[in-house]
């Protein structure tokens, strides 16, 4: 029998919720199909199954929220029978999925509960339990409405205010407390980014505390890749044009390839290199704070179709969108701020990675060539790297690469 747990999808993740089986007992599954859907600070995660087989229980109802590592479900291998098992997850909170609409809740209204029977769970949102101590609702005299009779957001929010219509109102009528107030679409979006920022602070905050971090930076001539991009695209519809950010993702992961202490992951016991090249691409997202999804196999992929999956990859993630094998394989991540003015920048590593590539903006500049000087569009790259895994000199090594591959963009 094998355990099906919930993944690590980075490490600013403990845990999740369960928002949606996809699948139930007696169904065929087969390696990478999607199973489930994952809420964790920063998205809705589609979660693939990393076996064959035929599913046996369903051991976390949608809406628990439980630790990374705890079994979610148990797949059985040929010829294998289900076996009962006596004791179900230890649970982290009791809750639904989050931010549920009122268009996928049936519009009941909350009524007094009857006494739990001994060993019932009450299933309650994050947000709709956080809402419910700022309001003074008790939740144990709540019905929900949700799946499962889960209680949501909706309805603490339709209890508080029918409490707050039917209580007699004193004369003068006191102005209403500002917590009292049902939870706004900004403050729900505010609530949800300093979950994510909080997420965020302690991936990094782990990071610099136990990667000793070193730093480089090489200033790039970019003339000849801009000029092969421009007659590579020319043509060409808007849509299918390629940018010079796949001609970086490309140069990394080849450089990465080559350089094998750049990529892979430091664990416990040292340094393990991979065999693939997954570059997590830093992503922000509109609400605010960002996410680093990997694209696989870049060293292996045509620039074109390079450019269609970076195209897709974050569009998916700014929509909440993506899939655990993005979140949890990246090898190494490339950050681009470029576009948001700023001549360098130099990363921080994501935790279990060993290095972060970053690039700043392309603008023209005074550069000295062959002795000469003349202008120049140049970019600031950097290497942010643990010494754990690389030395200086390797890292300078890495970094030339990545500059010698963009000289000679036809090689990408």
């Amino acid at each position: 029998m094998i355990e099906f747990t919930m993944p690590a999808l980075g490490a600013d993740m403990d845990e999740g919720t369960l928002n949606e089986w996809m699948i139930k007992p007696g169904d065929t599954v087969t390696r990478g199909q999607i199973v489930a859907i994952v809420e964790t600070t920063k998205a809705a995660v589609e979660i693939e199954c990393w076996h064959d087989g035929v599913v046996g229980e369903l051991l976390v109802p949608v809406g628990q929220t439980v630790a990374v590592g705890t079994p979610l479900a148990t797949l059985l291998e040929p010829g294998e029978k289900a076996e009962p098992r006596a004791a179900a997850p230890a649970l982290v909170t009791q809750s639904p999925a989050p931010e549920a609409t009122h268009e996928q809740i049936p519009t009941a209204t909350p009524q007094a509960a009857a006494p739990s029977p001994v060993g019932h769970r009450m299933w309650v949102s994050p947000v709709a339990r956080r809402i419910a101590a700022s309001l003074g609702v008790d939740l144990k005299t709540l019905t929900g409405t949700g799946p499962q009779g889960a209680i949501t957001l909706h309805d603490v929010e339709h209890a508080a205010a029918t409490a707050h219509h039917e209580a007699p109102k004193p004369a003068p009528v006191p102005k209403p407390a500002a917590s009292a107030e049902p939870m706004s679409a900004a403050q729900k979006a505010r609530a949800r980014g300093e979950a994510m920022r909080a997420s965020i602070a302690a991936a990094m905050s782990r990071s610099k505390r136990e990667i000793p971090h070193y730093y480089l930076a090489d200033e790039i001539i970019l003339d000849t890749a801009l000029a092969w991009l421009t007659e590579q695209n020319a043509g060409l519809p808007i849509t299918e044009r390629m940018l010079s950010a796949v001609l970086q993702l490309k140069a990394v992961a080849l450089a990465a390839q080559r350089f094998k202490e750049f990529n892979g992951f430091w664990h416990d016991d040292g340094f393990e290199a991979s065999e693939q090249v997954h570059v997590g691409v830093a992503i922000s997202l509109r609400g605010g704070g960002l996410v680093a999804p990997a694209i696989h196999d870049v060293n292996e992929k045509k620039l074109d179709e390079l450019m269609r999956d970076l195209t897709d990859l974050v569009a998916r993630a700014r929509a909440g969108s993506l899939r655990s094998s993005e979140m949890s394989d990246p090898t190494i991540t490339l950050t681009n701020l470029g576009d948001k003015g700023v001549d360098a920048v130099f990363g921080v590593i994501y935790p279990p990675q060993v290095a972060i590539v970053g690039f700043g903006k392309a603008a023209q500049r005074v550069v000295v060539v062959d002795g000469g000087i003349r202008v120049a569009t140049t970019v600031q790259s950097s290497l942010a790297a643990d010494h754990r895994a690389s030395d200086g000199a390797r890292g300078a090594l890495f970094l030339a690469e990545i500059n010698r591959l963009l000289q000679q963009p036809e090689e990408l």
